[in-house]
């Protein structure tokens, strides 16, 4: 299980998991995920490709990302954006892809603003663009007071957001089982922090900016964030590219896996 140990403003450890040869590709996970959503997808993209999926601090086996000298934690879009501009770092990795999924996605979009000689190109996956199109119970999750109160009565969260998140996916089964086990190990803050900073995100201003490749992949089903995002990201960033899935919902790269490997493996081939 490799990990690396982040310096200040933001101190905290990574969690990673690499696989293949070739020109590095970063894979971010959302909100209450892990890099175990990216498993099968890196299986395939790993044949040409360098794959590093990352934990965020707080979520699967990462931790960590206290800031400066204050003993709170910040689990935050803009902290989330350090941490892979120290994980290139630590590695050596002068430049990189990056696919990022729902919140890694923003996280994705924000590293190419933040970036721009080193994100080459850039993937988001049913991502908010503005953190505003998250349906009502995420915003709700970015209560501090009804996060700690959830967290009290977690046998409650647990059922509420395994009943949710089955019908986010065609197999609903299965995803319920792997969200609910990247969930055991979140905490109140992570869970509350990250989404409230999710929500309070807009890239609508900034998104134009990207220069590099950009690559969005949505699909209308999608009950989490909703799909026109898709549309906005089309609209502001006019050399992006947008693949909308008309049988898929928040998670593409589970319902429709073919075309979604096929998609990323093709934007990420073309130099």
């Amino acid at each position: 299980m490799p990990l690396l140990t982040t310096d200040p403003p933001y101190r905290g450890i990574i969690h990673y998991e690499v696989y293949g040869k070739g020109r590095p590709v970063l894979f971010l996970h959302g909100w209450l995920g892990s890099w175990q959503l990216w498993r099968k997808t890196i299986e395939h993209v790993g044949g040409n490709f360098r794959t590093y999926s990352l934990d965020f601090w707080g979520f699967g086996e990462s931790r960590g990302a206290g800031r400066r000298e204050e003993t709170v934690q910040e689990f935050s879009v803009d902290a989330f954006v350090d941490m892979v501009g120290q994980f290139m770092d630590k590695l050596g990795i002068p430049k990189a892809a990056v696919i990022g999924h729902s919140m890694g996605g923003t996280v994705a979009m924000s590293c190419a603003l933040r970036y721009p000689d080193r994100i080459v190109k850039a993937v988001a996956v049913g991502a908010p663009i503005d953190g505003d199109s998250l349906y009502l119970l995420l915003k709700l999750g970015g209560n501090s007071a009804l996060a700690s109160l959830g967290f009290t009565f977690m046998p409650v969260l647990r059922g509420i957001i395994g009943t949710y998140i089955r019908f986010a996916a065609k197999d609903g089964q299965a995803l319920q089982r792997m969200v609910l086990h990247d969930f055991s190990q979140t905490t109140s803050q992570s869970f509350f922090q990250s989404i409230r900073t999710l929500h309070n995100t807009d890239l609508t201003e900034k998104i134009g900016l990207i220069q590099q490749p950009l690559m969005g992949i949505y699909g209308k089903r999608d009950i989490i964030v909703g799909h026109k995002q898709g549309y906005l990201m089309q609209r502001l960033v006019p050399h992006s590219r947008l693949e909308m899935y008309s049988d898929a919902g928040h998670f593409p790269m589970l319902d429709e896996p073919e075309r979604f490997i096929s998609d990323i493996s093709t934007f990420l081939e073309v130099r």
